[in-house]
C-alpha cells in the first residue's frame, strides 16, 4: 500500500529542475511534507538541497531536507499550512556544485576499481569539498595523486552520464556494480543505477551532471591514512 504522506521525488529523474509546483500534504513542527519535490534530502554522503518555497508570493526559506522514517521533511524558516500549493526553488548554485562533486566521486571510484579493484568504505561530499575512503593496503601519496589526475584526464574526455533502472537481482549479478565495501544496495525492487559510459557504473540514488566535462578539473588535496587498509583522499572541483 503507498503511504499518503509519499513524496514524488522529481530529483531521481532530472537533476537539473530548479523549480517545480507542489501541494502541502501534511506538516509536523517546522516541517512541511510535499506531494512532489526537487530538492534532495541529506543522505547518502551527500548535503541537503536548500533553497525556497513561494507561497502567496512570499520566498519561505527552505533551510534543511532530510528523512524521518520513509517521510521527507522540508524544514521552513516561515508558515506555510496544510493543503497549500507552491512553488519550490532550490539553490542552484549549491546544488550544481554538489552534482559536479558527485560526479566526480564516481569517475574516481571508477578509476579505482579498475587499476586496482578498490571498493569504496566511506565519503563525504560537501560544499567546499570532499573526500573518499577506501580499501587499499599502501599508503601512497603520490599514487593516489596520479590516480586523481587520471580521473580528471578522463573527466575532460566528455564522458555521457546516464540514468536508468534495473531490478535488484541483476543488479547483484553484475560485476562491479556495487562498489561499496560491505553495503548493498537497498532492499527494493527496482534500483536507480548511474552509468558513466567507459568509466562506472554503480547503484545511486544523488544528483549528477550529465557529462563528465562540466566537472570542470578534480584537484587532488590531500591523502590521509585512516588506519588498516583505510586509505582517504580529499579532492575537489575547479
Amino acid at each position: 500500500m503507498v503511504s499518503v504522506l509519499e513524496t514524488k521525488k522529481l530529483y531521481l529523474d532530472n537533476s537539473y529542475l530548479k523549480e517545480f509546483e507542489a501541494k502541502v500534504i501534511d506538516k509536523r513542527d517546522n516541517s512541511v511534507i510535499l506531494d512532489k519535490t526537487a530538492f534532495y534530502p541529506q543522505g547518502g554522503g551527500l548535503p541537503s538541497d536548500t533553497g525556497v518555497l513561494i507561497y502567496k508570493g512570499e520566498e519561505i526559506p527552505v533551510t534543511f531536507v532530510h528523512y524521518e522514517g520513509d517521510v521527507i521533511l522540508h524544514d521552513i524558516g516561515g508558515e506555510i499550512p496544510k493543503g497549500a500549493k507552491v512553488i519550490g526553488r532550490i539553490n542552484w548554485e549549491n546544488r550544481y556544485k554538489i552534482m559536479r562533486l558527485h560526479t566526480a566521486a564516481h569517475v574516481i571510484s571508477g578509476v579505482l576499481y579498475s587499476e586496482y579493484k578498490v571498493l569504496i568504505t566511506g565519503g563525504i561530499i560537501r560544499l567546499d569539498g570532499a573526500h573518499m575512503d577506501f580499501d587499499f593496503e599502501r599508503m601512497d601519496r603520490e599514487l593516489f595523486k596520479s590516480l586523481i589526475e587520471k580521473a580528471d584526464k578522463l573527466a575532460k574526455e566528455g564522458h555521457t552520464v546516464k540514468i536508468y533502472y534495473m531490478k535488484r537481482e541483476e543488479v547483484l549479478k553484475t560485476p562491479g556494480l556495487v562498489k561499496l565495501a560491505n553495503r548493498l544496495p537497498p532492499d527494493v525492487d527496482v534500483l536507480r543505477i548511474v552509468e558513466i559510459e567507459g568509466i562506472d557504473i554503480q547503484a545511486d540514488g544523488g544528483p549528477h551532471v550529465s557529462n563528465t566535462r562540466e566537472i570542470g578539473t578534480i584537484k587532488f588535496l590531500k591523502a590521509k591514512n585512516k588506519g588498516k587498509n583505510r586509505r582517504r583522499i580529499y579532492y575537489t572541483v575547479e
